[in-house]
């Protein structure tokens, strides 16, 4: 599934701020180990004020246009943590709440060993959507999606923020999950 048809305001001052707050050219290594000529550090708009308003309010409008469904959203930590909540706390506001939840790097080393942290929230069979920054090589989104399977969630998809088109796309709708993402690697060249 390609970028949400819709051009708003909305999305281009998200854009403008992952273009002066998150982008940065050069030559870096990905957590894939690949290099890039380009590195997208989303946590540096996701956690601001403005961005995390923003981008509640676009991911919730996209995961309601896409996957009515979805009764809740999550993600792989760090990246995830900052968009559920803003996801979570718009779709409260909007009176069709979405609840939030975690994927651990690790399971917790202590009491229940848990992988998610939010699963009192939601119940066998519970309809999610999983919520990336930045997809490259899909693998991690792909990890998540295994440990909400595991838990017994259904996942309808995933949303990402930035789709580096490196691989990440293909991986992931190859294993059955349609993506949707607001922005590509195009929109900051």
């Amino acid at each position: 599934m390609d970028k949400p048809v819709a051009d708003s305001a909305d999305r281009s001052r998200l854009l403008e701020l992952l273009r002066t707050r998150s982008y940065r050219a050069g030559k870096v290594i990905l957590s894939s180990g690949k290099e890039s000529d380009f590195y997208i550090d989303c946590k540096q708009t996701t956690l601001s004020a403005e961005g995390a308003a923003l981008l509640g309010a676009l991911l919730f409008a996209a995961i309601r246009e896409r996957f009515p469904q979805a009764r809740a959203v999550g993600g792989p930590t760090l990246g995830a943590d900052p968009m559920v909540a803003a996801i979570a706390v718009v779709s409260a506001q909007a009176g069709a709440p979405l609840d939030a939840f975690i994927i651990r790097k690790e399971p917790k080393g202590h009491g229940t060993a848990a992988w998610i942290e939010g699963m009192k929230n939601l119940g066998p069979d519970h309809p999610v959507v999983m919520v990336e920054d930045v997809v490259t090589t899909g693998a991690s989104t792909l990890k998540a999606i295994g440990h909400a399977r595991e838990a017994g969630l259904r996942v309808l998809g995933a949303v990402v923020l930035v789709d580096r088109l490196e691989g990440g796309r293909q991986a992931i709708e190859a294993a059955g999950y349609p993506l949707l993402s607001l922005f590509t690697r195009e929109d900051f060249r």
